[in-house]
């Protein structure tokens, strides 16, 4: 949880999918999130964390549904949203925080 801490605590906006890897679709999101992350450059954080490999973060958070978005800037949660999104959709929440 520490790395957590440092990770959120960041001054640019962070943006965090929470997955699992057995979900239909999963590819079709991870080239989303590149494609967000290429369009933010050094602006913003994409973080992927498993949900299965990250269980007890997961369950603190209490992330229910697979996705789950959430934009963190300096530690605090800004923004947070389960289910789909698409590529220009998260670019624009994030770019708000920036």
């Amino acid at each position: 949880m520490t790395k957590f801490g440092e990770l959120i605590g960041s001054e640019i906006p962070v943006l965090i999918d929470f997955y699992a890897d057995w979900e239909d679709g999963s590819d079709d999101l991870h080239s989303i999130l590149r494609d967000v992350a290429a369009a933010l450059g050094d602006s913003a954080k994409v973080i992927k964390i498993d949900v299965e490999k990250n269980e007890v973060l997961a369950n603190a958070l209490r992330i229910k549904g697979n996705p789950t978005f959430i934009i963190y800037k300096e530690g605090e949660m800004k923004w947070r949203q389960s289910g789909e999104q698409d590529a220009n959709t998260l670019i624009s929440l994030v770019q708000q925080y920036v």
